[in-house]
């Protein structure tokens, strides 16, 4: 017997006017919201995914008059069948409660969570953060924000993969259409071999410019260093995200099966230490349910939601696009990234003509895709904005890309020039702004200068070179808009990616007005930079980039002052690999605090 509810409830976008919640169940049968003490319309809109899988979108919208702002509104979650809702509520609460944010006091930000990942899950923190809170009759944090990799299409576990392919018939997830990619028929056989199966570019085929050629080299177009499972098809992209999401899923699997034997040794290793890992991470899922239900949670994609370097060159564009198995596994990503996560973001007001698109790819339980893909490689507006004070803006940095004319092996730049053009009109004039960048604007200097190395040698996807400095022309115009006189008194940048955590402060010099310019970086959410390394690089950014070094006054950027904040406590540490996620409170639209709350329990404080 299926649970009723597989996902959800996720409280998405909420306003004044409209309040979207999402969730998932495995029938059609009635289902409905209804929140406490307000008057209001309900419209559901239904995607069915599978023979026992319904993905729904509740648009809540105000009647008379608009829903209060910063305080507590409870729902109710009416079905024709009996839900325990208790586990979505907090201590001594009987319903489930968000707030409509509208002067931002506290926010939630984090990105990359990689459910086979040894460190701990933050987002357990995060909800017992929120438990307290609420047991002390506050709010909590207002927003939750993630900014990428909210699943690793690219690093997928074993022991994911065998529970995905469980999903995928126990729900009747519907098949696309048969990729051509030579693949076993039992899953187990696919296990740690995928990659071998993922396309290239034939050596052949490739320019005689390159190296490649004269080694008779193929280009794999996927360029994870961990694609041995990667996802292919759309009906395992769906399964991946119910299996991050919620724990009713995981219902469905029977973890008995999830085993697996190997004659190499290092596999079958690789194969336990995943599991072990995972399955700790489904014991935790009823936190992370639990904080989805209680706030509005708002998210952007970043390369894993899709796959490793995704657009990080024009040649790997050129590379995946023109190849047609490669083009539909992207494609697959982009579809399920609206459905689990963009559809949300904006209650459907420019993404929702994809939802017809769906319902017409659909033909006797099979998907015929190739409408749908031309739309949604085409669509301009997965970015979005929020009306609240500080404004939100969430920025795609994946599909507006300022490609290197001169040099396509060269890194893009994280936008074009229309959509920083379009991000300087949001900035202007504006008193404050929260910026949702997924990657740092103003990165650990040491670093870059170790991804900039490997760039001049030819090899920039290697080390992912995805700085905002990295193409020249866009970094310029971006530092011009931040030097203007009429931008924003104080921006908080919030960015993920990397895989530690830092806070920097940034000041115009010369500028005819005192704004600050905050870039607070959280990452990852269950997930880490090797703990060594980032202690020597720390160590390293401060010898070399230090105020007094020589080497820091041949290389700061003469037009922005740049200060590094450390850890409370500890005025040598300014960089943190423990997963975490961040805590940002403002006072009168200025950072007050950030704390980074570890997986672990602990928190850190930096000096502002």
């Amino acid at each position: 017997m299926l649970p009723f509810l597989i996902a959800g409830p996720m409280v998405r976008l909420a306003t004044p006017e409209t309040v979207c919640i999402w969730l998932a169940t495995s029938n059609a049968n009635a289902c409905d919201i209804s929140l406490v003490n307000q008057q209001h319309e309900t419209k559901e809109e239904i995607l069915q995914l599978g023979e026992h899988l319904f993905v729904r979108l509740i648009h809540i919208t105000a009647k008379d008059t608009p829903f209060p702002t910063d305080e507590l509104i409870k729902y109710q979650l009416n079905t024709s069948e009996k839900i325990d809702i208790s586990m979505f509520c907090y201590d001594g609460c009987n319903l489930p409660a968000f707030v409509v944010p509208n002067k931002i006091d506290s926010l939630l930000h984090g990105s990359c969570r990689n459910p086979h990942h040894p460190s701990e899950d933050a987002l357990i923190s995060a909800d017992n953060y929120q438990d307290t809170q609420r047991n002390q009759g506050e709010i909590g944090a207002q927003l939750l924000l993630l900014s990428g990799d909210q699943i690793y299409a690219d690093d997928v576990a074993g022991v994911t993969l065998q529970a995905i392919y469980q999903l995928i018939d126990t729900l009747g997830i519907f098949k696309e259409t048969s990729l051509n990619i030579d693949l076993p028929d039992n899953i187990n056989e696919q296990l740690y071999q995928r990659a071998q199966k993922l396309p290239v570019t034939a050596w052949q085929d490739r320019s005689k410019r390159t190296l490649g050629y004269w080694l008779k080299k193929d280009l794999e177009h996927f360029t994870s260093a961990k694609s041995e499972n990667h996802l292919i098809g759309f009906e395992e992209f769906v399964a991946m995200y119910l299996l991050c999401y919620s724990k009713q899923a995981w219902q469905c699997i029977n973890l008995d099966l999830l085993t697996f034997t190997s004659s190499e040794a290092k596999i079958k290793k690789c194969f336990d230490d995943e599991k072990s890992a995972l399955l700790k991470f489904v014991a935790g899922l009823h936190h992370s349910q639990r904080l989805y239900a209680n706030m509005s949670c708002l998210m952007m994609f970043d390369d894993h939601d899709v796959t490793d370097d995704w657009n990080l060159t024009a040649n790997w564009e050129q590379n995946v696009y023109q190849d047609p198995v490669s083009r539909r596994i992207v494609a697959n990503g982009l579809i399920s990234y609206w459905i689990f996560q963009g559809w949300g973001n904006d209650a459907g007001k420019k993404s929702g003509f994809f939802k017809d698109l769906m319902l017409d790819s659909k033909i006797e339980k099979q998907w015929y895709f190739e409408n749908l893909d031309k739309e949604i490689f085409n669509f301009s507006y997965w970015h979005f904005e929020v009306p609240c004070e500080p404004k939100l803006v969430v920025l795609d940095t994946r599909t507006h890309r300022w490609r290197n004319e001169h040099n396509f092996d060269e890194p893009s730049g994280l936008l074009d020039w229309e959509q920083l053009t379009h991000l300087e009109q949001n900035l202007i004039g504006e008193e404050g702004v929260i910026l949702m960048s997924p990657a740092p604007v103003f990165g650990v200097k040491s670093i870059e200068a170790i991804q900039s190395l490997f760039n001049i040698c030819g090899h920039p996807l290697l080390v992912d070179v995805e700085n905002w400095m990295a193409h020249e022309g866009a970094a310029r115009k971006l530092m011009n808009t931040f030097r203007r006189a009429d931008t924003p008194v104080e921006t908080l940048i919030l960015s993920g990616d990397v895989h530690y955590s830092f806070c920097y402060s940034v000041q115009a010099r010369f500028s005819q007005r005192d704004n600050r310019i905050w870039q607070l970086t959280a990452s990852g959410i269950k997930n880490e930079f090797p703990t060594k390394l980032l202690a020597v690089l720390d160590t390293l950014d401060t010898w070399f980039y230090g105020a007094k070094s020589p080497l820091n006054f041949f290389t700061k950027r003469w037009q922005m002052k740049v200060s590094r904040h450390p850890v409370t406590h500890n005025d040598k540490k300014h960089l943190m690999s423990l997963s975490g996620i961040s805590l940002i409170k403002l006072d009168q639209g200025k950072l007050a605090s950030y704390q980074i709350l570890h997986g672990n329990g602990e928190i850190t404080d930096f000096e502002l």
